[in-house]
């Protein structure tokens, strides 16, 4: 959690507001702090909102290609306060969202046997997993809040104007009324409401997708041995009051050489000829730890890119 499903949707928002890169592991234990309303939530808070109010600063000095310069050239003509609360908005429920979401579809697809039959079966994308997970457990258990603009009654209980409303989008998603067996996989439908519904319906939910597939997929392919550890017990959450989250979900995998973007793994080197440290008349260079082989020819390179051929002439 603290290593990987916590920073990547960070380092994701950090880009879409043109922060720096270095700003998000600190962010990331802000928002937190907030979320759960810890002791050092009213800290976290400020930390937060500085950091944005800094960012908009400097954006009105030299807008860029990301969010917070585009959100200060809206025709509305927002203030540069009215700025910092959209952004902090879309940072808090952006984070802790896709970081469950991220957790959420890692521990279904690495612990329930049947996803992990399906998977390597190529009978369900991850993809589908998201979804399933979006069915059963939504990042975001309870929306706040919505107020009754009428007098109107729901399943028999009566609502007033004024009345402040929490929607229970994890209990909309197990209605027996329209999901009467859980059990059945809801891969490919999309119906669920963990993204609500409506006019306010999240705008963010394809970039939440994404990360996700993104994330859970990467994980998948760079460490295909990656198991659950820790027997069968269920791992721990801690819980907010408006969403449930994962403490840790700890896993075992074998380590991986080194490898280059997209997944390549770097040709390992070949076995060095001996060699022997440099003379102490060398003086300068003996202090620095330079060796020298012990007699032939220089070695040949052996790195990756020693392998590359150009074609001839240049």
């Amino acid at each position: 959690m603290g290593e990987y499903a916590q920073q990547l949707p960070m380092l994701v928002m950090t880009s879409l507001f043109g922060m720096p890169e270095a700003d998000g592991p600190r962010l990331v234990r802000a928002s937190l702090e907030l979320i759960m309303g810890s002791r050092e939530a009213l800290e976290g808070d400020r930390y937060i909102l500085e950091t944005l109010r800094l960012l908009v600063e400097r954006k009105r000095a030299a807008p860029g290609a990301d969010l917070a310069s585009w959100l200060m050239e809206h025709p509305a003509g927002l203030t540069d306060e009215e700025v910092v609360q959209h952004l902090r908005l879309l940072l808090l429920s952006a984070h802790e969202t896709t970081t469950n979401l991220i957790a959420n579809t890692l521990r279904m697809v690495l612990t329930d046997r049947r996803f992990r039959a399906s998977l390597a079966g190529v009978r369900m994308t991850v993809p589908d997993a998201v979804e399933q997970v979006l069915w059963d457990e939504p990042p975001l258990m309870i929306c706040p809040a919505r107020w009754a603009t009428g007098d109107t009654e729901i399943a028999g209980q009566p609502i007033r104007a004024g009345d402040m409303l929490l929607l229970g989008l994890a209990a909309g998603n197990v209605d027996p009324a329209v999901r009467p067996d859980r059990g059945t996989p809801m891969h490919g439908n999309r119906s669920h409401l963990a993204f609500s519904r409506g006019p306010h319906e999240c705008p963010g939910q394809d970039i939440g997708r994404a990360v996700t597939d993104t994330a859970v997929d990467t994980l998948l392919l760079r460490l295909p041995d990656v198991a659950p550890e820790g027997g069968e017990e269920e791992p721990a959450r801690a819980s907010s009051w408006v969403s449930r989250r994962l403490v840790e979900l700890p896993v075992a995998f074998a380590a991986r050489p080194p490898t280059l973007a997209g997944g390549l793994r770097l040709p390992q080197p070949r076995p060095r000829p001996a060699a022997a440290t440099v003379p102490a008349e060398l003086g300068e260079d003996t202090a620095h730890g330079r060796v020298l082989p012990e007699s032939g020819p220089p070695p040949r390179p052996t790195g990756w890119w020693s392998r590359i051929r150009l074609p001839r002439g240049k």
